[in-house]
């Protein structure tokens, strides 16, 4: 080994005088601090056979790819609603608003109906949305990709609805937030 590889090898790992740590072995560790990123919170559903199917996504990324037009999110593989959700012909992506804090705890619900009393529409194609979003996407599955304990899936947006007078529902560090303007930099 060169004092080269000694140097990249060294920089890699943790120390106290950097402040770092090393991964730990509960994966609530790491959890906690992906939930130090700040994301939206998108609901994925579809209306299969004619019944409602849906999953909650903090995971979610706009803008992979403008041509095609390409969103992101990764699902577990542990996850009983993916495979019967993937089977739509298309999937309604709706970035909650600031107001569905609870309609996120519903729909990210494994008892009782998911669906229950939450204002809907469908499409002609099956995609399934949830009224007062800050932005619908009608979209198709482009490709899955295996990750870790996870699936990366690429959906491919086919049109969307923007609601410009709906804030987006904020998740950072287990708590639902809302988006607050910046102040004015001082003059």
């Amino acid at each position: 080994m060169s004092p080269r590889d000694l140097d990249i090898v060294t920089a890699l790992e943790p120390t106290d005088t950097h402040g770092l740590e090393a991964i730990s072995s509960d994966p609530s560790d790491i959890r906690g601090a992906f939930g130090k990123f700040p994301s939206g919170v998108a609901a994925l559903c579809a209306e299969i056979d004619g019944q409602p199917t849906g999953l909650v996504a903090s995971s979610f990324s706009v803008g992979v790819s403008y041509e095609p037009p390409l969103v992101l999110f990764s699902v577990q593989n542990s996850s009983t609603t993916w495979p019967v959700l993937r089977q739509g012909g298309r999937i309604g992506v709706s970035i909650l608003g600031s107001d569905h804090a609870r309609e996120c705890y519903q729909l990210a619900s494994r008892k009782g109906d998911r669906f229950a009393g939450l204002d809907t529409r469908v499409t002609d194609l099956g995609a399934l949305f949830i009224e007062g979003s800050s932005l619908w996407l009608d979209c198709e599955i482009y490709s899955e990709t295996p990750a870790g304990d996870h699936t990366i899936v690429l959906l491919e947006v086919k049109s969307l609805k923007v609601s410009d007078d709906r804030d987006p529902l904020i998740y950072h560090s287990a708590a639902f937030r809302s988006l607050l303007p910046a102040e004015p930099k001082a003059a």
